[in-house]
């Protein structure tokens, strides 16, 4: 597994870096605006020692429409691209460059991404921050499978998204638990 751990539990305002604590993405969002992904971008020069960045994609939250996003020249409304599915809105499905569906579930303070098929095979999972008051500390961290590494952009645009929402679902089923992978910063889903 791909290890990423998270700086902050606000997913929208993070970074994430690998086992060798490299930055990888970093986000951020000014309060009630969209959320910018940045991504690691190898220096040509070996000797600079300066990370350089360059902008993914981005989130739009909106309020009354359907939020978007945006990578590579694509814009896409979420509720097309990665549609609420069962009862209470806590699955999300999309397909991948690779053809394959997904399925993001939103449980009680984790997100899960998984094979949407017969397997159910987990290529992804978030593990939220514990203080150590029981136990080991531990910073918010997601996995993600090898196998869908080949994706990855789209892996942490869809986890920043499904993450925002279970915290806000778990906000308003008074789940006060669930907030401890970071808190929502205005606009809807």
């Amino acid at each position: 597994m791909i290890v990423l751990t998270l700086s902050s539990g606000h997913v929208r305002n993070t970074v994430f870096t690998d086992e060798q604590r490299q930055v990888i993405y970093k986000t951020s969002t000014p309060i009630f605006g969209d959320t910018t992904i940045h991504k690691i971008k190898p220096n040509a020069n070996q000797f600079a020692m300066r990370d350089r960045f360059e902008i993914m994609g981005m989130i739009e939250w909106n309020i009354i429409a359907s939020t978007k996003f945006l990578w590579g020249g694509i814009e896409v409304e979420t509720q097309s691209y990665i549609p609420s599915h069962g009862f209470t809105g806590r699955k999300r499905v999309f397909t991948g460059p690779d053809g394959r569906s997904y399925r993001w579930d939103l449980g009680g303070g984790v997100v899960v991404l998984s094979l949407n098929d017969g397997s159910r095979t987990v290529v992804a999972r978030s593990h939220r921050a514990t203080l150590g008051i029981i136990g080991r500390r531990r910073e918010a961290t997601l996995e993600i499978s090898p196998t869908v590494a080949h994706m990855m952009d789209i892996v942490i645009m869809t986890f920043i998204y499904v993450e925002t929402i279970r915290m806000k679902k778990d906000r308003s089923s008074g789940n006060t638990m669930g907030g401890a992978m970071g808190g929502v910063a205005g606009g809807t889903c």
